[in-house]
């Protein structure tokens, strides 16, 4: 203490000394006051040794052990410990934890280990996921980064391609307009859109509708323009299916028969029908849409109408309504259709809609505007490398595939479904609830499977309208439940995602004092295509549904 004592005085006693003495005695004499001699210097000590000694007698009185320092004083430096503190403290990548969110740290665990094991397994830069539960947001996160080359790690707030859960979007602007009247889902699509030709099918006039573009029965091509390879490709998957829905009623047939010659016959029948399935395997093998140039257009379009001109003068692939052939140039025609029933651009009605639905992060994906948190895309290249994905201009797919957003964004809109899904089912206990911002007929029908038509995603469910949906059922007791729930997926150039709603089985007997929206949503964005994540989702909306019921 004598040492520090020794210090203090001198330097305050230096003339060249700033801490005390310069500066306060400077400051003195300048205000005109008589100089300070040198015998503050002395009392300061003094005044300064006591204030120590008293400190460490009572230190020494209460023979407490040896506690760490005390926080340094703000007053003392007031700019130096804020900095110091700002930059060791570690970045946050996930939402805080609200009383909700506690009630599911089992859930978050293992949601979080799963996502860990998704991401490395396909070596996706950047990962994020966010999951609300009853309408609150209870777990929101970013693993990885949203741009590899400056170390920016992915966070909720991150924005990136959601590609075909904007078809989801699009439905919802189609179906306030049916609300209003203001559209006809069955009326040939010419009503709205003249420019769109009249269309033929082998040699027949055929229509194409409204109801029929939205679950992708219209015949309207996708990506691939050659017609035979689709047809074939169509083919081969009706052949497997066929013959995965037969291999068990064969089984118990060559049981039954017994015979070696029976055998023996089913046996050249069998590879038969394999060499065909090879053959059709052979002939139908197309390209998948990451290898389609029109996936890479860098044309921009001015509007909807515009973009037609990319498919308008193709030929149907199949008669509208027969078979289903999933299409985002349908969606494109749907835009236009948005435009011409609703008076308004496309991207004009969509942003009113985002408005009211609290979706202030999703906005139609341009190069020009600066996006705040707008994430990076990435695709491996033929050695296994990492490199950005080349530019593309999604203004011909606005509809189908050119939308950006956040995880946070995406539930909100889960909830706006799911709540005008089930407010129908509350009126009668509780008359106070506010309208859905859809009714819950127009919801119904959105997520009624329509037929003949198929959800890549999940081969358990259908398509219905902008939305795959896979209904309930038990075949057996104590064996495997399905679930009941509607989702979209979306691959873009360098991005995938998905969108899951798992409604809660409500008992409608027992919902006196429940309001919805009921039900777990998950969403997920990535920023590495061809990473196939409704089963992950499903999976994490499990595991909430597990924790919310115990």
């Amino acid at each position: 203490m004598y040492r520090l004592l020794s210090a203090v005085t001198l330097q305050a006693a230096t003339p060249g000394g700033r801490a005390w003495g310069c500066g306060r005695r400077g400051a003195h004499q300048r205000a005109g006051l008589p100089p300070l001699g040198n015998g503050w210097v002395g009392g300061l000590g003094l005044g300064l040794g006591l204030a120590l000694g008293v400190k460490l007698a009572g230190g020494l009185r209460g023979a407490a052990p040896a506690q760490p320092p005390a926080a340094p004083d703000p007053e003392a430096w007031p700019q130096a410990v804020p900095l110091l503190e700002q930059s060791l403290a570690p970045r946050s990548l996930q939402t805080p934890a609200s009383p909700h969110s506690r009630c599911f740290a089992r859930a978050i665990e293992s949601s979080r280990d799963l996502l860990h094991r998704i991401k490395d397994e396909v070596g996706a830069p950047g990962i994020v996921v966010g999951v609300s539960v009853d309408g609150k947001e209870v777990w929101s996160e970013g693993l990885g980064y949203a741009d590899v080359e400056n170390r920016v790690p992915c966070k909720p707030e991150t924005v990136m391609r959601i590609a075909s859960i904007s078809k989801s979007l699009t439905m919802v602007a189609l179906a306030k307009l049916w609300e209003a009247g203001k559209l006809d889902l069955d009326v040939p699509v010419q009503h709205y859109v003249p420019e769109f030709p009249e269309k033929e099918y082998e040699g027949e006039k055929v229509s194409v509708t409204t109801r029929l573009l939205i679950s992708h029965l219209s015949g309207i091509r996708h990506y691939e323009k050659d017609m035979k390879k689709v047809k074939e490709e169509k083919a081969y998957k009706a052949l497997k299916m066929m013959k995965g829905t037969m291999a068990s009623d064969q089984e118990k047939e060559l049981k039954e028969k017994g015979s070696k010659s029976n055998e023996k016959n089913d046996f050249s029948k069998a590879k038969s029908e394999q060499d065909n399935e090879s053959k059709c395997r052979k002939h139908g093998k197309k390209k998948n849409d990451f290898e389609q140039g029109e996936l890479y257009l860098k044309e921009k379009f001015e509007n909807s109408i515009e973009s037609l001109k990319l498919f308008k003068n193709d030929p149907l692939f199949f008669k509208p309504g027969s078979q289903f052939l999933y299409s985002t140039f349908g969606y494109t025609l749907l835009a236009a259709i948005v435009e011409r029933a609703s008076g308004y651009k496309y991207l004009d009605y969509m942003q009113k809609i985002f408005h009211d639905l609290d979706m202030l992060t999703t906005v139609q994906e341009e190069n020009e505007p600066v996006i705040y948190n707008r994430a990076r895309f990435y695709v491996y290249n033929k050695k296994r490398r990492l490199i950005n994905t080349p530019y593309v201009d999604n203004s011909y797919k606005w509809a189908g595939g050119g939308f950006l957003s956040t995880v946070g964004d995406l539930l909100k809109f889960g909830n706006a479904m799911l709540y005008g899904y089930q407010v129908g089912l509350f009126k009668n206990s509780n008359e106070n609830l506010l309208p859905g911002y859809l009714k819950p007929e127009t919801m119904v029908m959105i997520w009624t499977p329509v037929p003949n038509t198929e959800m890549s995603w999940d081969k358990e469910g259908k398509y219905a309208m902008a939305w795959g949906v896979v209904e309930k059922k038990q075949t057996h007791g104590s064996c495997r439940k399905q679930r009941h729930y509607a989702s979209h997926t979306g691959g873009a150039v360098g991005a995938s995602s998905v969108l899951l709603v798992l409604p809660e089985e409500l008992d409608t007997e027992v919902i006196n004092n429940k309001v919805p929206p009921r039900g777990i949503i998950v969403s997920i964005i990535c920023n590495m295509q061809s990473v196939g994540l409704n089963s992950t989702a499903l999976k994490i909306a499990l595991e909430f549904d597990k924790d919310r019921s115990e």
